[in-house]
């Protein structure tokens, strides 16, 4: 596999399913290699307007939480934002949202693209909300093979943009099962916990919330071998266009 999981790529597109997806599972990532001159782009792929605690207007839920997204990004040091729009809870798998997705990638043509992973953790079942499962699998589609396909989506060649092959995939939110690299942010915890605060329509326990994230991300460290005191982001990693990869198999 290529030496880039040890080093810092020049472009990231990270995708989630809702706003907060990806500050809770990558920003301390994010902010590390932001720090370090890498150009993250975000696509969040639904509104949000399920999310909150109080009953009231959804419209004005999406505007908020985008909102929220927004500034959370600019801790993070991340750049664009891309926001899908699809329904929250109703996020589904087909060829309109693999094709934008695809569109995206074309458009950015990242080094390494960010998803949730498109598995369901039986050992923490809030890791695996249906819009996440089908967030993973649509970046899983859209990866390989529409985006390196030059005869997939033909109208987005003719528009320019060009077939291309993503060289790494980065799941967050992975079973521990597939978890192989870790990504010692021992440095940029309290950035990430100040990403993740921004998202205070989400936060009934604001506390509580500081208390569990840190104690999970020291708990990652732990289990990857980083020095005590250590804290981690993990992710599963696949090489999808490495020096490695035999093509067609």
């Amino acid at each position: 596999m290529s030496a880039f999981p040890t080093g810092v790529p020049g472009r990231v597109l990270a995708f989630a399913a809702h706003p907060d997806d990806i500050d809770f599972g990558a920003a301390g990532t994010l902010a590390k290699w932001c720090a370090a001159g890498a150009e993250v782009t975000y696509c969040i792929m639904t509104s949000g307007d399920a999310g909150g605690f109080e009953p009231g207007d959804r419209e004005g839920m999406t505007a908020r939480r985008n909102a929220e997204q927004r500034a959370a990004a600019d801790i993070v040091g991340a750049g664009e934002i891309h926001f899908l729009g699809e329904r929250d809870g109703f996020l589904a798998v087909n060829h309109e949202v693999v094709g934008r997705t695809v569109e995206l990638i074309r458009r950015v043509r990242p080094d390494v693209v960010l998803s949730m992973h498109p598995e369901r953790n039986w050992s923490r079942l809030q890791a695996s909300h249906p819009d996440h499962l089908a967030c993973g699998e649509i970046v899983t589609r859209a990866v390989y093979p529409a985006a390196e396909n030059p005869f997939a989506y033909p109208e987005l060649a003719a528009g320019g943009l060009e077939a291309y092959k993503v060289p790494w995939l980065f799941f967050y939110g992975a079973p521990r099962e597939r978890e192989n690299h870790a990504v010692d942010i021992t440095a940029e915890v309290d950035r990430k916990l100040s990403a993740i605060r921004v998202h205070a329509s989400q936060h009934p326990d604001l506390a509580g919330m500081e208390s569990g994230v840190r104690s999970f991300l020291q708990e990652n460290a732990v289990r990857h071998g980083l020095p005590e005191g250590a804290s981690a982001e993990v992710f599963h990693a696949v090489g999808v266009n490495t020096p490695a990869t035999i093509a067609g198999f």
